[in-house]
């Protein structure tokens, strides 16, 4: 078998150093699909360098716009934008590819597209999203695999949205900002990439309000000007992150950070016998490298401002080093451990039964060659691995590239023996 990257990992070593954590990767797609809606040139600051990143402006490419990509920000001018289908090689590169519909039918009163591919963790459907925009006026007909939606006019609606879910949130706000009336999501999500959202629409002059909330108001607006916006940090990837100075040992400083974001982390790791320390926009970890606890309990993944399911993987691993039984309950996605297998490969004893996966900690864990089949599942054999006896392989690293940015130069910086094949 032919992989496109692996990552080698000679673990054991303390992590020591700073991290300034890297955009949003969950705001930057959606802030991204609404530049669309501009009437001229956004600039969006703070972007992740990251393959999900490169993909979002290959969709703005296909649809017309003029995207440029400098340093840490994107410019993308929506001006000669008058495509509306986004063709199947780009939306089986990512899941969350369907966030463009909510703009392109905004712009376009029509768009094209075939289902969203992505990481294999389950299923994802898109019925909320849909549903949701039928109230608005949206029609929709498929064929040969493609999902064709058309509207005379999207139109202010009550919606109620039977699961908070982030992307049908997003879709409905980037289609309602251009809507000819008011439309109201209750139920929303209330993930603080919602807040961000938000944040760059009315940027843009949309009248938005509620986000962060179950309900939001949105107020529909003919036209949306320029902007220049900077989003906010990536509480995944600094969880991650202290998630492996949790595992393996350390002290790390994490610059650039809504300590706020990440309390339910920073709860599971302080129970463990890690040292937070937060300081406005920064947070200081330690650990010894041996989780103390006598039993971690459970943890249940939940929309915010529960415990995140991204951070589900992560978390595993870093438990799998603690004392006692931790038992994990995913309740977002049915499909999340399939990474498990491989961590059982580096010495692991994990349980699982359906959504329910139950960790008794080992002393150590040992290198291994391994394989990501996803993204998060991805990140957690990287924790894993620094923290193991040996070297471990990741093969598939691509599916880590997708939401990290630079992650061996990160590790690296913070003493890792860790580089691409």
């Amino acid at each position: 078998m032919i992989y496109l990257s692996s990552l080698i990992i000679d673990g054991g070593v303390p992590l020591c150093g700073v991290v300034h954590v890297q955009g949003a990767k969950n705001s930057a797609l959606p802030i991204l699909a609404a530049s669309l809606l501009a009437d001229g040139e956004c600039i969006i600051e703070n972007c992740p360098d990251i393959s999900d990143t490169h993909t979002a402006v290959e969709i703005l490419d296909s649809l017309g716009c003029r995207t440029e990509l400098c340093g840490d920000y994107i410019s993308v001018n929506p001006q000669y934008a008058d495509g509306f289908v986004i063709h199947d090689t780009l939306m089986r590169k990512m899941r969350s590819s369907i966030i463009f519909l909510g703009s392109i039918l905004a712009r376009r009163h029509h768009a094209r597209v075939s289902f969203p591919g992505g990481c294999d963790i389950g299923t994802r459907p898109i019925d909320l999203h849909l549903s949701a925009l039928s109230k608005m006026g949206v029609e929709f007909s498929e064929s040969h695999g493609y999902l064709d939606c058309r509207t005379r006019g999207l139109k202010g609606a009550d919606i109620n949205l039977t699961f908070p879910s982030v992307g049908a949130t997003e879709n409905v706000m980037l289609s309602a900002v251009r809507a000819d009336g008011t439309t109201t999501i209750r139920n929303a999500a209330k993930e603080p990439e919602i807040i961000d959202l938000q944040g760059f629409l009315n940027a843009m002059g949309a009248d938005v309000s509620g986000a962060g909330t179950g309900t939001i108001v949105i107020r529909g607006r003919k036209s949306l000007g320029p902007v220049r916006y900077r989003i906010i940090s990536d509480r995944i990837a600094a969880g991650t992150y202290m998630c492996a100075v949790a595992a393996a040992g350390g002290s790390v400083l994490l610059k650039n950070i809504d300590c706020g974001a990440l309390w339910s982390t920073t709860a599971i790791l302080r129970d463990a016998g890690c040292t937070v320390e937060e300081h406005a926009d920064m947070l200081r970890i330690e650990s010894d490298g041996m989780t103390q606890t006598d039993s971690s309990g459970v943890i249940r993944t939940m929309p915010y401002p529960g415990f995140p399911t991204d951070m589900g993987s992560p978390m595993v691993a870093a438990m799998c080093l603690a004392r006692g039984t931790t038992v994990f309950v995913e309740t977002i996605f049915e499909n999340r451990y399939k990474y498990v297998g491989e961590l059982l490969r580096m010495g692991a004893r994990i349980r699982t039964d359906g959504r329910v996966a139950v960790i008794d900690g080992v002393r150590r864990l040992y290198g291994a060659r391994v394989e990501a089949s996803d993204l998060r599942g991805g990140a957690a054999l990287v924790v894993a691995a620094l923290a193991a006896e040996g070297q471990t392989v990741i093969n598939n690293a691509e599916y880590i590239e997708r939401g990290y940015e630079h992650i061996d130069r990160v590790l690296s910086d913070l003493g890792a023996d860790i580089k691409y094949a």
